[in-house]
């Protein structure tokens, strides 16, 4: 049987990709060794976070599915940062454990164009550099026209706890030994990388009244609110607050010597993420700060297994145990699974194009932590990506290329395949330069016409969002046409507002720019009508007060854009391009840029660099 798309991997990169090609209407198939353990949550039982949570709503406004299932089983919702500025604020959704892989699955098993299929992919159908299919372990071949790799932490992965390795996956499942082998036969260069997760523990072993409360928001990821929430969101379970003591620091400081995450051991050769450390890590690196924060949060009301998240190590069971009962409120705590970290093989991202096919392989693409990244939502971010574009190919369409001021999305994939990655790669707000335009309020402003127009967004959700669009704009031109008149009565409800008295008229517009002038303020006293939903005024007040900020970031944003327009032609020889630096010339051949714009952004490569680049390009391409 020959399929449009073949999906080999059920993580969350995985999810997203078999839906999204099947919502587009091809024939997929998503390979999975187990079907049950589809979309499972094997470190945090949390969707989002901090730039993450940005990450959640791109996908949901592109149509799909990770914010969506977050919303049906979410224990908690948690708005980050709430108290900064909109450009930095991300939710964070406590998920059950046991309930989102049962959703996805379900989602996945009642989505049309898709079928499930359990077993394990050990090689690709390969002919003259373009891929054809995949062969499973029982040596059965299956064909297609894509292929999309999404297989997490899987390929060769070790279990570490001290000193045993344990070739296992996450689950204890059987890891993938033979396909990152013929990657690198194929030509794939490939790298070896590490992460790992906390303890779990007994929840009634846990004293809470030495803990500090951390409870939940009434919000939600997706923009399709039609959705049904399994849970209360009035009724949400709260996670809690600690921090570590003196003692723990000098129990992991007197054993640092057997942590396979912190490093040391020769057998060891995957990297760490710099910016999800261990806890080991984190006290070495961090050794001026006096304590480290933790959260004990639920993974489901179906058990009682409590995660501790900040403590992810990979010391022995019996230091673990000294570690756990050194923090206040689990002297006497049980764990029920010891923290853990996992070896596994990626592939340096930088053989893959921005549509996420691979330079190495025709018609092969590639999502989620084979690519380098950590955690669900970036994964999640590739794989839809990567899901539309393999549907696009198909079709003979150009693939959806998202640009740095138009989602994280791109802000990820273009750091991938540009600058690459040694380490697991996390998405932070900090990466992202357009950041005050990318924000959690408006990723359906910026994505759900891409999503319309590849097929993901259908007809119904398209018409909703249009009249959201109108609304914002019925409102923002009422501001503006609409002026407060400097009347004894409007000049009284200034003062109570503690705001500027007016001499002249001022439009609400301009009013509405005052720090302490909010539209929910305005129609307190009946300035402003309350006939639209809160997203929009949202929308709208964000948009007016960060007006000169964001105009301003939209013009860097253009010059950003023009660089862009400039391609570089895919056969350019850069061993021809006389002067440029021994380096640049390097880094430009192995990332092989389409753009002026992303040859800029590869270190390594100068600005001279670039002017001799145009140069050259001008003088033979008539550039």
């Amino acid at each position: 049987m020959k399929y449009d798309i073949i999906v080999v991997g059920g993580g969350h990169a995985g999810c997203e990709a078999a839906y999204a090609s099947a919502n587009i209407g091809k024939k997929t198939l998503l390979i999975t060794a187990n079907k049950n353990n589809i979309a499972t949550l094997p470190c945090n039982p949390s969707i989002g976070g901090s730039a993450k949570g940005i990450i959640v709503r791109e996908i949901d406004a592109l149509g799909g599915i990770q914010g969506r299932i977050a919303d049906k089983t979410a224990l908690q919702m948690k708005m980050l940062n709430s108290s900064k500025g909109p450009a930095v604020r991300s939710l964070r959704a406590q998920v059950d454990k046991v309930t989102y892989p049962k959703e996805m699955l379900n989602t996945l098993e009642s989505t049309k164009n898709l079928t499930i299929m359990e077993t394990m992919v050990e090689d690709l159908i390969v002919d003259h550099n373009e891929v054809l299919g995949v062969i499973t372990e029982n040596n059965k071949k299956i064909y297609s026209q894509k292929v999309i790799l999404t297989t997490g932490t899987y390929l060769k992965a070790d279990i570490l706890i001290g000193s045993e390795r344990t070739r296992s996956g996450p689950h204890g499942e059987k890891p993938s030994m033979h396909l990152s082998d013929k990657l690198k036969e194929y030509g794939f260069e490939i790298l070896r990388l590490k992460t790992g997760t906390p303890q779990r523990i007994e929840k009634s072993s846990i004293d809470f009244s030495k803990t500090k409360e951390e409870s939940g928001d009434d919000i939600c990821y997706s923009f399709n609110t039609e959705e049904t929430i399994l849970y209360d969101t009035s009724k949400q379970i709260p996670c809690h607050l600690i921090y570590t003591t003196p003692e723990t620091h000098k129990i992991i400081l007197d054993n640092l010597n057997k942590s396979a995450m912190y490093g040391g051991r020769d057998d060891i050769e995957g990297v760490g993420p710099r910016y999800c450390p261990s806890i080991e890590d984190k006290i070495v690196r961090f050794s001026d700060k006096e304590r480290h924060q933790l959260f004990i949060e639920p993974e489901s009301i179906y058990y009682d297994d409590m995660y501790l998240q900040g403590f992810s190590t990979s010391m022995p069971r019996d230091v673990q145990e000294k570690m756990v009962h050194s923090l206040p409120g689990m002297e006497h705590a049980i764990i029920n699974k010891y923290a853990y970290a996992i070896e596994y093989d990626a592939i340096y991202p930088t053989q893959i194009n921005r549509s996420l096919e691979t330079k190495v392989l025709k018609n092969l693409y590639t999502a989620g932590q084979i690519n380098g990244t950590s955690g669900y939502e970036e994964a999640a971010g590739q794989g839809i990506i990567a899901g539309i574009n393999a549907a696009l190919s198909i079709d003979n369409k150009e693939p959806l290329i998202l640009k740095r001021n138009e989602a994280y999305i791109g802000v990820l994939i273009d750091d991938l395949v540009t600058k690459g990655t040694i380490e697991p790669y996390r998405m932070l707000t900090s990466r992202a330069e357009y950041r005050l335009i990318l924000r959690h309020d408006n990723a359906d402003l910026r994505l759900t016409d891409y999503g319309y127009q590849v097929g993901t967004i259908k007809e119904a959700r398209y018409q909703k969002f249009l009249a959201k669009k109108a609304a914002i704009a019925e409102l923002t031109d009422y501001l503006k046409n609409h002026k407060l008149t400097p009347t004894k009565e409007n000049n009284k409800t200034l003062e109570e507002l503690n705001s500027v008295l007016i001499k002249d008229g001022i439009s609400l517009y301009n009013l509405l720019k005052r720090t302490e002038i909010t539209i929910d303020k305005l129609q307190a006293y009946n300035i402003i009508p309350k006939d639209y939903p809160q997203a929009v005024e949202e929308q709208v007040e964000i948009n007016i007060k960060y007006e000169g900020y964001i105009n301003k970031i939209n013009k860097e944003a253009e010059k950003m854009l023009k660089q862009e327009e400039k391609q570089i032609p895919k056969d350019l020889d850069y061993q021809k391009v006389p002067n440029l630096a021994s380096e640049a010339r390097q880094k430009l051949m192995k990332v092989n840029p389409t753009t002026i714009g992303q040859a800029l952004r590869i270190s390594g490569v100068n600005p001279s660099d670039i002017s001799i680049l145009m140069i050259y390009l001008r003088k033979y391409y008539h550039e």
